[in-house]
């Protein structure tokens, strides 16, 4: 069929439409449909609300619960398709079925509406939802008036070429609607097989994470490759075109090829791995999702911090729970000449096994560092188990157990003292000076 019998056949058929709308029958149908959706949006008022208290009693299936939602939110739109139904099959009984004609185009409109919206709910994204929905809506429409053939004509005759490429606006309907569909699967299937690997207890975090991001990009490009195939288009015929495509993407996007590259080289020598423990340029948490190009770092104060994967490559990373989950830690401090050196490192010791999170298994240890200027200095070295608790926090108990035992025991902590001398005024003529020691 070419363009002008698609346009002969669209004249006949708005002739014969025109024709039917100047009978008294399209006004009685016309003022059916209109009261049944008033009697449709007065009902569901009352409808919707009972059925909504049942449906928010739905636990541990957000899918079903998901589709009872866009239900609900249409109540209006089922109950006057079963309206439609009810008064069609009614006057079936009375009326010839060519003056019922409307209703039934009516009754397959909102019937295909019903479906395509509420299918459209299963994409999160509202506006590819949307638009989804309108496509669907607006295809079955044509099908159902008959226009489909003349419509899909129109739109093959809207084409420009490109050396052995023929594009029509068909063609990348077409092409978008099953791009569209087919990705939508791919990322579907890869979340799912996402789930599945993560609570697998067989594979280390770093694998885990890995498989899901090859799944996931490998069933997008797979996904992509089918449906321009589907639509017949021929990918060796885009090979020059993606080539300089992907010599100016290279050059636009190397820092993000670059972290992607990262990305796969930290998955696979498991250098960090989600829940470990990490310092890298003064930022100091836990590691809780990598991500294709970044990896999310929470602080103590509860920042998130996305950090790059280059940085972890490229700078120096000190994860403190790599190989173990033991950390040792010092502690400085200073206690006065008087005090017994002997006495004190036993003491400190006794300190730093009071605090709950230090290791008992792993005896604390306190060496004299050296004679300052005014106390003995020491350092006291424990273990902790739990670095991703936060190290500040438990420094500041071992401080505090040590300053309580100190105090218990009679031993001062020092501070330096300052002295100073005011003096007379000299031969110079001045009133006076002063010296500091």
């Amino acid at each position: 069929m070419d363009v002008r019998d698609a346009i002969g056949r669209a004249l006949v058929w708005s002739s014969e439409w025109l024709n039917y709308a100047t009978s008294l029958w399209l006004l009685y149908q016309v003022a059916i449909i209109l009261a049944l959706f008033l009697a449709a949006r007065f009902a569901a008022r009352r409808v919707e609300p009972l059925v909504e208290d049942r449906a928010r009693q739905i636990k541990g299936h957000p899918g079903l619960l998901r589709v009872v939602i866009a239900l609900l939110r249409r109540t209006d739109w089922i109950l006057f398709t079963l309206f439609l139904f009810a008064a069609l099959n009614l006057m079936r009984a009375f009326v010839w079925p060519i003056h019922l004609y409307l209703l039934r185009i009516v009754l397959s409109l909102s019937l295909a509406w019903l479906v395509a919206s509420v299918l459209s709910r299963m994409v999160h994204n509202r506006l590819v939802a949307r638009l989804l929905g309108w496509l669907i809506w607006i295809y079955a429409a044509l099908v159902i008036l008959g226009v489909s053939d003349e419509t899909a004509t129109l739109l093959d005759s809207l084409a420009i070429r490109m050396g052995a490429i023929r594009f029509s606006a068909l063609l990348l309907l077409k092409a978008v609607l099953l791009l569209v569909a087919t990705v939508w699967l791919a990322v579907v299937t890869g979340n799912y097989i996402d789930e599945r690997v993560r609570i697998s207890e067989e594979l280390t975090p770093s694998i885990r994470v890995l498989v899901g991001k090859v799944a996931k990009i490998g069933l997008v490009l797979v996904a992509g490759a089918v449906a321009l195939s589907a639509v017949g288009v021929d990918l060796t015929a885009l090979t020059v075109f993606s080539g300089a495509i992907g010599v100016g993407l290279a050059f636009g996007l190397q820092k993000v090829v670059s972290n992607f590259v990262s990305g796969i080289i930290i998955l696979l020598d498991k250098s960090i791995k989600p829940g470990d423990t990490i310092s890298l340029e003064g930022t100091f948490g836990w590691i809780r999702e990598l991500r294709a190009r970044f990896v999310s770092v929470v602080t103590r104060d509860g920042r998130e911090y996305l950090i790059p994967n280059e940085d972890f490559i490229t700078q120096r990373v000190i994860n403190w729970s790599f190989s173990d989950n033991l950390v040792r830690l010092d502690v400085d401090f200073g206690v006065s000449y008087d005090a017994d050196p002997h006495q004190v490192a036993e003491l400190a010791i006794e300190a730093a096994i009071s605090v709950g999170r230090v290791e008992a298994d792993r005896r604390p240890v306190c060496w004299l560092t050296g004679f300052g200027d005014s106390s003995l200095n020491f350092v006291l070295r424990f273990w902790i188990h739990d670095p991703q608790q936060g190290l500040t926090n438990v420094r500041g108990k071992v401080l505090l157990a040590l300053w309580d035992t100190f105090k218990k025991n009679g031993i001062g902590i020092p501070y330096p003292h300052r002295e100073v001398i005011v003096r007379e005024a000299g031969p110079t003529g001045l009133k006076g000076n002063w010296a500091a020691r």
